[in-house]
C-alpha cells in the first residue's frame, strides 16, 4: 500500500523547516525627514534597511509648490550628484546650491538582495 509513503511524503513538507523569507528593502531614515521643514539644504540622504543594488536604484528632486505660486506645476531638479556609503545602505544626493523655498518630493526606487524593486516618496518643505 502507498499510505505510509504519502504519510512520509506530507510529513516531510509539514515538518521541514521553512525557508527564510527573503526582506524586502525599505526606507529607514532620511534628512531632511518626511514632513520636515528645512532650510538651507544642499543635502539629502536616503538609508535603506539593507545594501541596495546602485544599478537598479535611482532617486528625483521634485518641487512639487513654491509660495506665493497656487498653480505652480511640478519641477524636476537637476543640480545634484548621487554618491553611496561604504556599506551600500545610503544615498546621498549633493545639490549644488541650496534649495529655495517650496515643498520637495524626493521619489525613490531600490533593490536589495531579492532584486524586488520597492519605491517610495519623501516630502519635505524648505523655507
Amino acid at each position: 500500500m502507498r499510505i505510509p509513503a504519502i504519510l512520509a511524503a506530507f510529513a516531510l513538507v509539514t515538518l521541514a523547516p521553512a525557508a527564510p523569507l527573503l526582506a524586502k528593502v525599505a526606507l529607514t531614515a532620511s534628512t531632511p525627514a518626511a514632513g520636515a521643514k528645512a532650510k538651507g539644504t544642499k543635502t539629502i540622504t536616503l538609508t535603506f534597511s539593507e545594501k541596495v543594488n546602485p544599478a537598479k536604484a535611482s532617486a528625483a528632486i521634485v518641487m512639487t509648490a513654491m509660495p506665493g505660486m497656487p498653480n505652480h506645476g511640478e519641477m524636476l531638479m537637476r543640480n545634484f550628484t548621487t554618491s553611496w556609503s561604504a556599506d551600500g545602505k545610503t544615498l546621498t544626493l549633493t545639490l549644488r546650491s541650496a534649495l529655495p523655498a517650496g515643498t520637495y518630493d524626493v521619489r525613490w526606487q531600490a533593490a536589495g538582495a531579492d532584486g524586488q524593486a520597492m519605491k517610495g516618496t519623501v516630502t519635505f518643505t524648505v523655507s
